[in-house]
């Protein structure tokens, strides 16, 4: 049994290459088809996955190439961002971009992408590890 075409959108930024996809054509996404979509050799090759969730046209969730998942990405979040100014969704003016990490917000002007993902922290209280 063969599979459909597989829609997808691939975005570079800033030396990170991420693919954009939509929630509606992939609504049980697994961690095994991140892997593959991610692999370079048999895939489409990518340093991670952005998903758009549908029904929130400004909330990603953010994948590794290894399937898990992250609550933030300064590039990934950049081409999510341009992404949304791309299919006209966000116009110039400054926009928030939920992602599991916290609200960012974004803000496209021409070929200038910003986003504000906090402030950097490498205090070992701050940082949940043992």
């Amino acid at each position: 049994m063969g599979v459909g075409p597989v829609r997808f959108t691939k975005y570079h930024a800033l030396g990170n290459d991420y693919l954009v996809l939509e929630e509606k054509e992939w609504p049980f996404l697994e961690a095994r088809v991140v892997r593959r979509l991610c692999d370079r050799h048999h895939g489409v090759g990518s340093d991670g996955l952005l998903l758009r969730v549908a029904g929130e046209p400004h909330a990603v969730e953010i994948f590794n190439p290894d399937g898990s998942k992250a609550e933030k990405s300064g590039n990934g979040l950049r081409i999510f961002a341009r992404y949304l100014w791309d299919l006209r969704i966000v116009d110039g003016a400054p926009f928030v971009v939920s992602t599991a990490g916290g609200d960012v917000t974004c803000r496209v002007r021409g070929d200038s992408v910003t986003v504000d993902i906090g402030r950097v922290s490498f205090d070992s209280a701050e940082i949940p590890v043992a």
